[in-house]
């Protein structure tokens, strides 16, 4: 395989655009990388390629020995090649590939968020602000006054891969959490409000120190040690460490809104929710999680008809729009998503 490309800019096809059958040239970042060999002992490449639209798995079987020492995960590539189609996806067969070198825009390979960070930031200001509880206030007026938080804070993703896993994920996230805990909150005037509102606010701030976004979402060795839950409890300690008169039962009750906001063991909470409060910041967390991560799947599926591909993670296909009118004297069998459900 030649090294058709140089260091110049290039026409790029978004992942998006890739249609089977067409010619593809662009420049895309190097997600993951295997090395394998055929049933012959031949070596042939498998990469996962990306750009802000998506990601796309593609093979090299030229020169493999000589290219595999030249790239690795996270570099960027300028490459060649054709669309084709390997078990209903589409999958590149690349005829050419370059490194490519310095300075490049992250905004080519990072997703962001839709919506405006500044408006977001604002709106969460003005929710937070709202507190009656003075100690709870003066907990948050100490994280939004902190430059540095509130930078790494705004740019973070939520996710490595599910939900909100892009540029401005964690802002949008949160926000949209503390909004339902607000509607929740007057809806249920038992709960204490301002304890649920601070836990909505706290419960993810971990994941600045977890995950780290410059070309591809990647885990911190600190994220991978440690993780986001302790990571927040101990952020949530470093504050309260300078404010003597906070209540310290307040201060046991906010750092388990944090550690038991997964839910379940299973999911990798060391702690299950155990008031009232824990308990429903727990389902609220869990369900804007699964709307946006739900909605993704829906946009990025590219199977053809009403239902997506198999979802391994839920263990289910799901319906992506209106239902079709079956056609007189179809069955619907339940068993046969059970029993396709087993080949995965």
């Amino acid at each position: 395989m030649e090294k058709t490309l140089n260091a110049e800019p290039v026409d790029h096809l978004w992942i998006k655009d890739i249609e089977e059958g067409g010619r593809i040239r662009g420049r895309y970042v190097v997600r993951e990388k295997r090395l394998s060999n055929t049933k012959k002992g031949d070596p042939f490449l498998t990469l996962t390629l990306a750009d802000r639209t998506g990601d796309v798995e593609a093979k090299v079987w030229d020169q493999v020995e000589t290219l595999t020492a030249t790239f690795g995960v996270g570099d960027i590539l300028g490459v060649e090649g054709k669309a084709t189609s390997y078990r209903g996806r589409v999958q590149l067969t690349l005829t050419g590939i370059e490194v490519v070198d310095g300075d490049v825009d992250p905004s080519l390979f990072l997703e962001s968020s839709g919506k405006s960070s500044v408006a977001m930031m604002a709106r969460l200001r003005k929710i937070l602000q709202e507190m009656e509880n003075t100690h709870l206030k003066g907990l948050m007026d100490r994280f939004l006054g902190d430059r540095r938080f509130v930078s790494l804070f705004e740019k973070a993703p939520a996710a490595k891969n599910f939900h909100h896993n892009y540029v401005g994920g964690l802002l949008e996230h949160t926000l949209s959490v503390c909004l339902m805990a607000v509607g929740v909150a007057e809806h249920y005037p038992q709960l204490d409000r301002d304890l649920l509102l601070a836990g909505a606010f706290l419960h993810d701030i971990g994941k600045v120190r977890e995950l780290n976004a410059h070309l591809t979402i990647e885990y911190t060795d600190e994220g991978r040690l440690v993780g986001h839950l302790v990571q927040g409890t101990l952020m949530v300690e470093e504050k309260l460490a300078r404010m003597k008169h906070f209540p310290a039962d307040l201060a046991v009750r906010l750092k388990h809104l944090i550690l038991s906001h997964h839910g379940e063991y299973a999911f990798g909470s060391p702690k299950r929710p155990k008031f009232l409060e824990a308990f429903v910041l727990h389902l609220l967390d869990d369900l804007d999680a699964k709307v946006n991560g739900l909605g993704r799947l829906f946009e990025k599926d590219g199977h053809e008809g009403a239902w997506t591909e198999y979802s391994r993670l839920f263990d289910r296909f799901f319906l992506k729009g209106n239902m079709a009118p079956a056609e007189e004297g179809t069955v619907t069998n339940d068993a046969e998503e059970d029993q396709q459900g087993t080949l995965f």
